[in-house]
This record gives C-alpha cells, structure tokens and sequence, in this order.
C-alpha cells in the first residue's frame, strides 16, 4: 500500500484496540512435520521451524486441540508462557457482513481468551477491517509498525493475506492466518477448523436430508461460497461434492449423477460469499430450471438467500433441502421451521483459544507444544506448499442435537430462539 494511504489510516488504527486450503490433521501428539511453511514462490523450507527451536524451550503444558473447551480454564495454562514474552499480539478480523460471527462471536471470546491467559488488555489490539482489503493491510502495517511481536489475521481475501504476509515477514515476526488459510512466504502458521471435513458434514446432511424429506428424483442445484477470494471455499466444495458425486472437486460439471438418482442441474458460486449476488443466482437458475428440488449451500447466509427465494415462489417448508454452515441463529430457526436441513457447527470459542494459545507462544519466542500443531494444511493451487495447522473438529447440527450443541455450549440465545420460532417448535425439538 502507499505510504500515503498507509499514513492516513495509521491514526484511526491506534484507537481501535481492544473466516482455500486441504486440511490434513494428524493424531495428536504426532509431531509437526520438520518442514515449515513453504514459499509459494520458491517453495523453500520456512524459517518458522528454526526460530522457535533456537528461542527457550516452551513451557510444560498437555495443551492439544481438544483441551479448549467453554469455560477458557485451559488457558491459565499459558500464564507462565504470556510471563516469558514481551510486546503485543495484533489480531484482525475481516469484516462484520460476510458472518455475523466476527463481532458476536469472535471478537468477544480472543478476549476472553486473552484475559484468562493472564494478557494486559496494553498486551494486544483485536480490530476489525470492515471488509475493506486497504483498511485491513494497513491495520496490519501499523500494528507492524507499532511493534507487534505477532500478527493473527482472517483475511478478507487471498490477496490480502500474501501481502500481510509478506509484510510481516519483512519484519521478521510470525503470522498466524487465522480462519482462513494464506500461502506465501514464510513463518506463517495456520489455525481452523478442517475444511473438508466441513465440507463432507454438508455432503452428509444433505444426503440424509433428500431421504428424510422424501425428495423424489432430485435435480440438484450447488450454490458456492467465494472461491474467488477465499481459499477455505474450495475446500468445503471438494468436501460435499466429494460425498454426493464422488468427486472432490471444487466444481462438478452439470448433468453428473450419483447412486442415489440425483442428477446435478448446476454449481455456481456467489462471488465474494455475497449472499444478495448468490440469491440472485439461485433465481435465475431456478426460474430456468423450475424442476430443481434439492440444494446445496456452503453456509447459512446463502442457504437463507435461497430460502427466501423459494419462499417468494411459494414452495413449502420440508420440501426443498438447503444447507449451511456457521450454525447462526437465522440458520437454526430455519433448521427447526423445516426449511434447512442443518449447518455445521464450528465452536468458536475454542477457534480462538486455539489462535491466542499458539500466538502466546510464538510471541514468548517458544517452540508449541508439538501435540497443539496438530497437522498441515495445503495450498490447493499448489500442492507443494504446505504450513504447520492448529486444525479443529467440527460438527453437524440439526433439530435432534441443537439442545446438546449450541444451545449448551450458548452459541446460540434459547430466548431469541424460541422467541423467533415459537415456544411450541422449541419444545417439540427439546429446546427448553
């Protein structure tokens, strides 16, 4: 960015302190790879693995990806490690339109995460870019330039994220691409729920959903995500279509079938997740092509697109399956009303006790404990770039296990809920 323009966001940045890849997890406590992030460009082994081995030795923990749970106690585990380092963590987060997640969810729990760490609130800056691509390097620049010791970032975009990389790896400090994953250059690790496996959760819903709702002959219609701007897209693709054509691919040309009897009328893609741009999609495709009678979607905002769609074409609930994931309230009522089959729900409150445990680490210039680095992730344009992955498990949420899942673990409000939905609905489905 110019320095400009860099200049004249720096002010506002200071004030403001405080969602792709093929995924591969190993068993913990299976090491890390000896291999760090690699170079897009060059494909040379990172230097993220030598730095942290010739920082101190970590200190003891049993930190692993299944230690987070909702009540953030694991994470008094790091005191000792926050003690060790000096200087802040810088966390960014892309915008407050592609899900709501980023400020309900988010932005509340990394600093719950922080806090029950034993973090100074002068000890690290959570921002939000807007869904602006410039404001987002330049909240990275002056967080660079402020001194940030690491930078924890969900880009908005591909291209973004390289050059927040970049940025950082000029000045030597790590990045952890938080959500979704970036592929350049070097020190740069990765934190996120498995992507295909996500994916596959759709695949799966979705496949139960046709037989459940008794949809005959099933003429299917595929609505992406952004895999224009969002690595992560292509992985939830390559996830359900792998499940319901047995391709995993990030598209599937129209007129495949299955074993089922379905057929696939199209996939398209809502550029940039727009779920407006995706409702349009779905529109035209659907007055084209009135015999479709199942869908796929790649998250709750575009499943709600459809819905409204088919709403506004008079289909009944229970009678054209969508799909989703995020697990937001919208998508919830529409689970328990019959008009989405499911979403995958993806805690994210342990998301991001899992960024701030591995930045704590990398801030105190100590090597993570090989049993958090779970597994790598790979670039799917080239799969010789891999980077060290925190990745974590998601699950599929319907009518049956809502009570035991979000509304538990209190992703989602059961007042708002019922409120919206009706007392009666939430009942019938155990939600008290």
């Amino acid at each position: 960015m110019a320095i400009q323009k860099f200049a004249a966001v720096a002010g506002a940045v200071m004030v403001l302190t405080a969602a792709c890849s093929s995924s591969t997890p190993t068993p913990a406590p299976t090491a890390v790879p000896s291999a760090a992030p690699t170079a897009v460009a060059s494909a040379a082994p990172s230097t993220a693995a030598a730095t942290a081995s010739a920082a101190p030795s970590a200190a003891a923990t049993n930190l692993t990806p299944t230690s987070f749970d909702a009540s953030f106690s694991a994470m008094a585990q790091l005191k000792s490690v926050y003690a060790a380092g000096k200087g802040s963590i810088a966390v960014i987060l892309p915008d407050t339109t592609s899900s709501s997640r980023y400020t309900a969810y988010d932005q509340p729990y990394l600093k719950q995460a922080f806090d029950a760490a034993g973090f100074a609130s002068s000890d690290y800056s959570i921002q939000n870019a807007a869904g602006t691509t410039t404001t987002e390097l330049a909240l990275a620049q002056a967080a660079i330039t402020a001194g940030a010791k690491v930078l924890v970032v969900d880009p908005i975009d591909s291209t973004t994220g390289n050059q927040i990389q970049a940025a950082a790896a000029q000045a030597g400090i790590p990045m952890i691409s938080y959500d979704r994953a970036t592929f350049q250059g070097t020190n740069t690790y990765y934190v996120s729920f498995d992507n295909v496996q996500v994916g596959k959760l759709i695949g799966q819903g979705f496949m139960q959903c046709v037989t459940d709702w008794g949809v005959k002959n099933p003429k299917v219609f595929t609505l992406d995500g952004g895999q224009d701007t969002d690595p992560n897209a292509i992985d939830f693709a390559k996830g359900y279509n792998s499940v319901v054509w047995g391709q995993s691919v990030a598209q599937v040309k129209a007129g495949a079938t299955n074993s089922q009897g379905m057929t696939l009328v199209d996939e398209q893609l809502a550029p940039g997740w727009d779920n407006a741009k995706g409702g349009t999609i779905f529109q035209q495709a659907y007055t084209a092509h009135p015999d479709i009678n199942a869908t796929i979607e790649a998250n709750d905002g575009l499943a709600g697109a459809v819905i409204t769609a088919l709403k506004a074409a008079g289909v009944p609930a229970k009678k054209i399956p969508t799909t989703g994931q995020d697990a937001t309230l919208q998508g919830m009522e529409y689970v328990l009303q019959g008009w989405q089959c499911g979403s995958v729900y993806k805690p994210i409150y342990i998301e991001a006790q899992a960024a701030v445990a591995l930045a704590t680490y990398l801030r105190a210039g100590q090597t993570p404990p090989a049993a958090l680095l779970n597994g790598s992730t790979t670039d799917p344009k080239n799969s010789a770039t891999t980077e060290p992955a925190l990745l974590l498990t998601p699950m599929w949420v319907n009518a049956a296990n809502m009570e035991a899942t979000v509304i538990k673990d209190k992703f989602i409000s059961v007042t708002d809920l019922c409120t919206a939905v009706g007392q009666s609905v939430c009942t019938a489905a155990g939600i008290k």
